[in-house]
């Protein structure tokens, strides 16, 4: 992409009170999903837009719920919306609604036929529970494990021990992909999920073809492999957010849902730079 001032202009943040902050564009997108107010009991006197970019500034800076800056609404305040928000299911509606969008601007079909699969294990701290031991990567903690189309839009994401194997935990989450988007026929994946196991768990589910993507022959070193390589971008763009540098979540549904949150920041600010974006 050749950087002119008019792309530049989409990009910069400057003039906003943090970097992290969303802006009208991105606002507009996100405020529908965001929770009504409550029938009963005082009106509601926070804003939610500046909820949501308490939420957004610690999935950015990884801080701590009880260091969120004090011009930010109160942090129990911004948890009790985080919780709403985590457990009403509509993150995942929003994270749905934004891979439609994005896949529409790219002059892609709304409904994508194929995806790819890769998890990723990362450290807890030492009060982090539940969590399991990566044998393969010498890691105690937790693993994301993750669905995106052939553009890298995250479908779904699911989060458990890190000591089940990819192929274990696959049926799961390619389960809850083909809930959101039906039209998934075809799966491609690494050697970890290999085996008849997988396929019989899927075809249990009615569920689509693995495809396993194997390394060139005689590959040493870095490689660049066809497919994998989408899924694997889509995990270092999630880490962009420092939140997920290290999971230290008390329970999986927070992890799950700032996975979740990392995915809305990146397709958000991608569709709001686009001047006929819709959602």
């Amino acid at each position: 992409m050749a950087w002119t001032e008019t792309t530049r202009a989409q990009y910069v943040r400057g003039g906003m009170r943090y970097a992290s902050d969303c802006t009208d564009a991105e606002w507009a997108i996100v405020e529908p999903f965001m929770p009504p107010p409550s029938r009963v009991g005082r009106p509601r006197t926070t804003l939610l837009r500046d909820v949501w970019n308490a939420i957004q500034y610690i999935a950015a800076t990884g801080c701590q719920w009880a260091m969120l800056p004090k011009d930010f609404p109160p942090f129990t305040t911004v948890q009790h919306y985080f919780y709403q928000l985590r457990d009403s299911g509509a993150l995942d509606l929003l994270n749905e609604a934004l891979v439609d969008a994005a896949r529409a601007l790219g002059g892609r079909a709304k409904e994508p036929t194929a995806a790819i699969i890769d998890s990723q294990s990362v450290k807890t701290p030492e009060a982090g529970a539940p969590r399991g031991f990566d044998a393969g990567k010498k890691i105690k903690g937790r693993k994301r494990h993750i669905v995106t189309d052939t553009q890298g839009h995250m479908l779904t994401g699911i989060v458990h021990e890190a000591s089940i194997q990819d192929r274990d935990g696959a049926p799961r989450v390619i389960g809850f992909a083909c809930e959101s988007f039906p039209t998934v026929t075809h799966v491609f994946a690494d050697s970890g999920y290999a085996g008849e196991k997988l396929e019989a768990a899927l075809a249990r589910l009615n569920g689509p073809v693995i495809e396993i993507v194997k390394r060139p022959d005689g590959a040493k070193g870095f490689v660049l492999v066809a497919r994998r390589w989408v899924v694997e971008r889509t995990l270092a763009w999630l880490n962009r957010c420092r939140r997920l540098a290290k999971d230290w979540e008390a329970s999986i549904a927070s992890s799950e849902a700032w996975l979740l949150i990392a995915s809305i920041r990146q397709l958000s600010r991608r569709i709001a730079r686009t001047p006929q974006s819709r959602c």
